[in-house]
């Protein structure tokens, strides 16, 4: 396990100036199910002191299909995708109004931004969103994001993980320095700790090991659905993206102030050093289209920064255009994620030729590469 515990937490977050503040569901709701009014009006009292501090704040806030069931009289939390949009279309509503009278008392005006996973894998839409979101911080704005729940098309939560997967997403996509996960549980344990009693919090996890993710594990609480694994994964994403993650309880008092002094709570996940261009990120971030499987030659030149060529390519999956991105995969593991040039058409009938045959076998030819080195993200 790749673990550092002589990371001083007060001096890698002196200067923090953006954060994203993940809610779940668990934590927004009072045992017999009914909303923690307490805990919205805490969070925002917490809020206002860190702009005081000059930092902005996004908050990612779960809970609306919670709040929707009780509205609706539900008895269960509804396992039918369009009984639980439904109650996400009304609990939203709900949701929204709690944030707004908490956030009022401190003078702070909130915005509802509601996203799918579409909104990061087109580009020009991502780059609207991330303009939208700094013009309403520049506005003293708190933006308050959730899943689009009620248009989503897969599975709620099955996309995003309870929105830990998009916490991270727009952390990374808005250029944050650090992302707090608030849970009911106080980090990454090596065991499930409501089944061990020896279960340890890890305190660090500097590089996600498969040991690491072994810890993962089944939701932490049956209110949410976004367990361990999800966060885990949400690491993955922050990391890449060059943002520190803190997974923390949301009962410890003060907590979100507490983490961004740099008080030792919670499971930090450490960024890497260097982080991804905004163009490569996202394309690693984005929904792939298709599918290359490619031989062990085409693999070491892409992890050498070079083009692929569909010399080396052996098997296309999938349908799609140009210009989309396709998942790059030798022995199995997809090692890569790029913007083809050519159709899947095209290269169905190029694939394993010399760049100097493209025109014989098309008619045309767009580039002598497939994808080109700079349209290219190494996973």
């Amino acid at each position: 396990m790749d673990q550092i515990e002589n990371i001083d937490r007060k001096e890698l977050f002196c200067d923090l100036k953006k954060i994203v503040l993940k809610i779940g569901t668990s934590s927004l709701s009072n045992e017999d199910g009914s909303f923690n009014r307490r805990l919205t009006e805490d969070i925002a009292r917490q809020v206002a002191h860190l702009r005081k501090l000059g930092k902005t704040v996004i908050i990612v806030s779960s809970g609306a299909i919670g709040i929707g069931v009780i509205e609706l009289n539900m008895q269960t939390r509804p396992r039918e995708i369009p009984l639980r949009q439904a109650a996400a279309a009304v609990g939203q509503n709900i949701l929204m109004q709690e944030w707004m009278m908490a956030f009022k008392k401190h003078d702070l005006k909130v915005a509802q931004i509601l996203l799918t996973y579409e909104a990061f894998s087109n580009r020009m839409t991502y780059l609207n969103l991330r303009n939208s979101i700094s013009a309403l911080l520049e506005a003293g704005v708190v933006p308050i994001i959730n899943e689009n729940d009620p248009i989503c098309v897969h599975e709620i939560e099955a996309t995003f993980g309870d929105n830990d997967k998009l916490s991270a997403m727009v952390a990374s996509k808005v250029e944050a320095e650090l992302l707090i996960l608030l849970s009911d549980i106080d980090g990454l344990y090596n065991k499930n700790p409501k089944k061990n009693d020896d279960a340890k919090l890890i305190s660090i996890v500097e590089q996600i090991t498969p040991e690491i993710e072994s810890y993962g594990g089944s939701p932490t609480s049956t209110k949410g659905v976004g367990g361990m694994r999800t966060k885990i994964e949400a690491a993955k994403i922050t990391s890449m993206a060059g943002c520190h993650m803190v997974i923390a309880n949301s009962a410890i008092e003060d907590v979100v102030i507490k983490v961004t002094e740099g008080e030792n709570i919670g499971t930090l996940f450490l960024a890497r050093n260097g982080k991804f261009k905004n163009r490569t990120r996202w394309i690693i971030l984005s929904k792939a289209s298709g599918k290359l499987i490619v031989d062990n030659g085409a693999k070491v030149a892409v992890n050498k920064g070079m083009g692929l060529l569909p010399s080396g390519i052996v098997e296309i999956a999938g349908t799609f255009d140009r210009g989309d991105i396709i998942e790059i995969e030798s022995d199995g593991c997809v090692f890569a994620k790029g913007i083809t040039d050519y159709s899947s058409s095209e290269l169905n009938k190029i694939k394993g030729k010399h760049s100097d045959m493209i025109e014989k076998i098309l008619g045309y030819t767009n580039y002598d590469e497939v994808m080109k080195k700079s349209n290219i993200g190494l996973l």
